[in-house]
């Protein structure tokens, strides 16, 4: 190569490397600390800087967090609340380099999902800017998660004596397994059945019958079963077993059966995006631990995510976000994002086509797995009325819209918002209905995928959501209604009437079967496949549903919440207002102990379903590890209605067979923490996996892989402060962390 050559090649290289470098110097850099918490209760605040550089042409910053009252210090800025969670800062101050920007939140800072999210910026003709966003530590001292009155932060001696109570002395046995088998008969003269033994199929006539048999004693090994479904059960057991036994499968004959017929998890893809090949992944999870129905969360205030014929809106407008102050072509942005309503990256943006969603019901189908799909209605069905309203503005067509003109009501919803309730005196919200759900028939119809009933929601009604509607106001004054919520009641029986006419169930919250009228129940209960009870199931609540003829789904938040932040870390991702969920809160939730009803009632519980709602998903890394290992304790429930593996049992099985093997597949999964105790002077240290690492460190930084490793016991000579955390199956757990 002639010298000439490199010159050119060395002069666009260096060229090209400067052109990097300015762009990667001009966008704007925002960091974020919290200076602390301040006061207690209910007068708690924080205050929260921004730090910005390289702002030059910006007008404004934006960002998300859960709606909190706010204040600017500096009145030179104005915070400005676009929609509940979504602000932006405006200020000269934006373009000088180092300007900190201090807000005033009112309550107390305490997780790791009340930090602010989607940070953009916005250029002088009003366009999104990508900045790059940092967020200091919220763990390096105590006021930046504790008040005065509350300190959350997982004790360490709590922990210890949990991961003491924890131990398991003795060798598993071969049969346990996640869930656990109903009757195992060992043959005591019997040998081990080798793993790679065939295997001979036995059909019985037990069409209804979701039950299996496992004879090891025979060989070739003998599978018994009625159905496809119990088909799959065993040879997923037979599969379980032989990774768990590598030398043989000891004689025996397996018998096993699900309690429930439902056994389900929920997953919502409305509040921040998963992918179909990703929710394939949830699927085959499910599948393993024999769960046998997704209810699919599509929509929500913040996102429609299914393509419908005809309403191309709904996906148009309702499955972008980003930045926008009228809402006319897009959502304005929620929970996460750049701004852009067309990124292809991260959780904002995304919806599945027709045809994907056939394939993937085809998919669920040869997993043995069923598809519930939710369409919120009346409530929580913001992005429908605004996908409606942008379709009435582009066509004049009103017969669609969900709301009315001159409606004045004033509400709030549990969301905070106060724009997404459909109007069940207008004939658009069911001509709109009519619609969506004869295109889920006919999706499912063209999958050979059985659709068990269509999930209306119906839950979460504002108090005063009609107060101001002149539609709302006649339809009582003529039927004679008192109450709003005999206008809710109107909307649930009538769509009932018509998926009853299309020959589908319904499903739904259980606002859908509480406080209505007996001719109401009447009606309603027959058309009516499921009511998940998330709140109510203690009580006399879920019990006067089922004497009224509703099938209940045990959901209660306190147990079968997936999306409940495991424990009070700062920096456990998930939520609280539950309480916190883990793999012994779900393994705790004994339906019948949830549910107090008769024994002669007990058939009206048709099953046990876990819930993860979206909030707070970035990414599908954060899926699994809300999924993983809680699932397994719902699983557990879901198929056994009553006592099975002790926690210290159930822990190990955990453990040794299940988060192993996980970790070589490459699935993430949480990881629970060391516990500290202080006795007599000495440190001691401890951990629910018998083989995992503890790494400390007494100098108020983080544990690392080179941190020193927990061997005996220290001396708490001069230590005034020791981070712990749990190393194990390449994963590394929140630290504990204990002051002296």
């Amino acid at each position: 190569m002639h010298m000439t050559q490199l010159k050119t090649i060395f002069a666009a290289t260096a060229l090209a490397l400067t052109a990097t470098t300015i762009a990667a110097q001009s966008m704007p850099s925002v960091r974020w600390e919290t200076l602390g918490n301040q006061g207690d209760g209910r007068d708690a605040t924080y205050t929260q800087r921004f730090t910005v550089n390289n702002g030059r042409g910006l007008k404004r910053l934006c960002f998300n967090q859960f709606a909190r009252k706010m204040e600017a210090i500096n009145p030179i800025d104005t915070l400005v609340e676009i929609v509940p969670g979504y602000y932006y800062i405006a200020s000269p101050r934006l373009e000088q380099d180092g300007a900190q920007i201090d807000i005033v939140t009112h309550a107390a800072l305490r997780h790791y999902d009340y930090q602010p999210d989607g940070v953009h910026g916005v250029d002088t003709q009003g366009n999104p800017r990508t900045v790059r966003f940092t967020r200091t530590s919220i763990i390096d001292r105590p006021e930046q998660w504790s008040t005065a009155g509350a300190d959350l932060m997982p004790k360490g001696d709590e922990i210890y004596d949990f991961n003491a109570s924890l131990a398991y002395n003795q060798p598993l046995d071969p049969f346990n397994i996640i869930p656990s088998l109903k009757k195992v008969s060992p043959r005591e003269s019997g040998g081990v059945s080798p793993v790679n033994d065939s295997v001979v199929e036995v059909s019985l006539n037990w069409p209804d019958y979701d039950g299996y048999q496992i004879d090891f004693t025979k060989s070739p090994v003998e599978v018994s079963f009625g159905n496809d479904r119990g088909r799959l059960y065993a040879y997923n057991t037979l599969q379980q077993l032989r990774a768990n036994n590598p030398q043989g499968v000891p004689a025996a004959v397996v018998e096993d059966w699900p309690d429930f017929t439902y056994r389900g998890v929920m997953i919502d893809v409305s509040r921040n995006y998963i992918p179909l090949p990703e929710m394939q992944k949830i699927v085959q999870h499910m599948a393993h631990y024999r769960m046998n129905t997704l209810h699919f969360h599509l929509v929500d205030d913040e996102a429609w995510r299914l393509e419908i014929n005809g309403l191309p809106e709904l996906t148009d407008v309702g499955a972008r976000r980003g930045y926008t102050q009228d809402e006319k072509d897009f959502l304005v942005q929620i929970f996460a994002g750049n701004g852009d309503p067309n990124a292809t990256t991260g959780t904002a943006n995304g919806y599945i086509t027709r045809g994907e969603m056939v394939d993937f019901l085809r998919f669920c189908t040869s997993l043995g797995v069923d598809v519930i799909p939710e369409i919120e209605s009346p409530g929580h069905a913001r992005a429908a009325i605004k996908a409606m309203e942008a379709r009435y503005r582009r066509t004049g067509d009103a017969s669609l819209r969900l709301v009315e003109d001159g409606d004045t009501s004033s509400y709030t919803s549990a969301q905070a918002f106060h724009d997404n309730v459909m109007n069940p005196a207008l004939e658009g919200p069911y001509k709109f209905m009519d619609i969506v759900t004869d295109e889920l028939i006919a999706i499912w119809h063209e999958a050979d995928a059985p659709l068990r009933a269509i999930h209306i929601g119906g839950d979460e009604v504002p108090a005063g959501a009609w107060n101001g509607a002149p539609s709302v106001k006649k339809m009582m004054a003529e039927k004679g209604m008192t109450e709003e919520r005999q206008v809710h009641a109107a909307f649930v029986e009538r769509i009932a009437k018509m998926l009853s006419d299309k020959g589908v169930k319904m499903s739904g919250w259980q606002e859908i079967a509480v406080g209505h009228s007996p001719e109401f129940d009447d009606a309603v209960a027959p058309e009516v496949y499921s009511v998940n009870f998330w709140t109510s199931s203690r009580g006399s609540r879920a019990a006067e549903a089922i004497s009224n003829g509703f099938p209940v789904i045990i959901s209660n938040v306190d147990h079968f919440y997936l999306d409940q932040a495991y424990n009070n870390h700062p920096l456990e991702k998930g939520l609280t207002w539950g309480g916190n969920v883990d793999e012994f809160t779900t393994l705790a939730g004994y339906p019948y102990g949830l549910c107090v009803v008769d024994e002669a009632d007990r058939g009206g519980i048709l099953g046990v379903s876990g819930h993860l709602f979206g909030e707070t998903i970035r990414d599908y890394s954060q899926v699994e590890s809300h999924l993983l290992p809680k699932m397994l304790g719902l699983a557990e429930r879901a198929w056994n209605a009553t006592a099975t593996y002790s926690p210290d049992q159930f822990n190990a099985v955990v453990d040794q067979r299940e988060l192993t093997t996980l970790a070589r597949k490459g699935v993430n999964f949480h990881l629970r923490q060391p516990g500290v105790k202080l006795v007599d002077n000495q440190i001691l240290m401890n951990s629910p996996y018998p083989s995992a690492v503890i790494r400390y460190t007494t100098d108020g930084t983080n544990p690392t892989a080179d941190s020193p490793a927990y061997t005996s016991p220290i001396s708490a000579d001069g230590i005034k402060q020791i981070r712990a955390s749990l190393f194990y199956l390449g994963k590394q757990s929140f630290p504990t962390i204990v002051y002296y």
